[in-house]
């Protein structure tokens, strides 16, 4: 196997994860903030650096136009941008 094709295999497999790990856990948080209509016990810092940390990836994926790091992290900035926006909603 040549560097280029295990590149492109390690880069779909770092993209299917990302994008489980952002479809499973933020949205499951999503519902229970949605159904309690609190975000009590939610770490709103945490939130607050995990959606900048997104934005830089997915900033940093476009300037190298890497499409991999783009829609994995692109998905964190919207599930992560929700959450800030049921923090304010429900304070």
């Amino acid at each position: 196997m040549d560097t280029v094709s295990l590149i492109l295999i390690v880069g779909i497999i770092t993209t299917i994860v990302s994008i489980l790990t952002k479809l499973i856990g933020l949205p499951d948080q999503i519902r229970k903030n949605y159904i309690r209509k609190t975000t009590r016990g939610v770490s709103s810092i945490l939130i607050i650096l995990l959606f900048l940390s997104y934005v830089l990836w997915t900033f940093y994926g476009f300037l190298k136009n890497d499409i991999f790091l783009m829609i994995g992290h692109g998905i964190g900035i919207i599930t992560t941008g929700i959450i800030i926006l049921q923090i304010i909603k429900y304070r």
